[in-house]
């Protein structure tokens, strides 16, 4: 691991616990659209870059495929292992990047949730899964997105950077499938749904560069296409985020 994929492994061995259990990570329907925008033959043989701890490698097991999961983190890997021991060798993960992941046969399919925004070069990391998918295979991605406007969308890259130091960029929308057309996908498909964050949750389960309250104040002085606030009567903060699927065929 480079120094910048130790860092984001030492938070995220720290966010684990908190992350394993967010509602926007264990929505059981946001978890079957992944399945089924994926479109997978039956008994695929699939890559989950990213895999933390095994929820969507989860799924896709319920739903008969085969997974190898690979994360920087190794508290990740130890849990996706544990929530996935039922389904025996069908399951497989090992610490360590997509980036060398070592190839003994090509899959059939490649796909990531919520990696993209972590990534310094999206463009690479799609490229990289998709170079260990068999021609004719499938490369997915969902990620939450941000707003085509540039100052808007500076704006929510700035809460996001002091909620979680790890956090590279959003893409828009558009960005994420161009990235798949750059990446030498073909046939690219998007679809985007949405989805509600509550601050104190989302902030908690973070690794902040800035207080909370700074963060907070900052959250209510703006508002993005992709990170729409809204000030709840009991105090809280309701955030409307946007996920994005994009699906491609090497």
């Amino acid at each position: 691991m480079d120094q910048r994929e130790r860092a984001l492994a030492e938070a995220f061995d720290g966010q684990a616990a908190r992350f394993e259990r967010a509602p926007v990570q264990t929505d059981p329907v946001a978890l079957g659209r992944v399945v089924e925008f994926a479109r997978l033959q039956p008994d695929s043989r699939v890559l989950d870059a990213g895999c933390g701890p095994g929820l969507v490698a989860e799924a896709l097991l319920a739903a008969g495929h085969r997974v190898h999961g690979v994360d920087l983190a190794g508290e990740m890997v130890r849990r996706a292992r544990e929530r996935c021991a039922r389904f025996g060798d069908r399951a497989r993960f090992e610490q360590g990047s997509v980036s060398v992941l070592a190839l003994q046969e090509p899959f059939d399919a490649a796909v990531s949730r919520f990696v993209v925004h972590h990534a310094p070069d999206p463009v690479a990391f799609i490229r990289a899964k998709a170079e260990r998918v068999r021609p004719g295979g499938v490369v997915l991605a969902s990620d939450h997105v941000t707003d085509p406007d540039g100052p808007a969308a500076r704006w929510h890259q700035d809460i996001e950077r002091a909620r979680d130091r790890t956090h590279e960029r959003n893409l828009t929308p558009g960005e994420l499938a161009d990235a798949f057309g750059r990446a030498g996908l073909s046939d690219v498909q998007l679809a985007e749904d949405g989805f509600d964050l509550d601050f104190d949750e989302w902030f908690d389960r973070g690794t902040p560069a800035l207080p909370k309250a700074e963060v907070r104040a900052r959250v209510l002085a703006g508002g993005a296409r992709g990170f729409d606030v809204r000030a709840r009567p009991d105090g809280g903060i309701t955030i409307r985020c946007i996920r994005v699927l994009v699906r491609g065929v090497r």
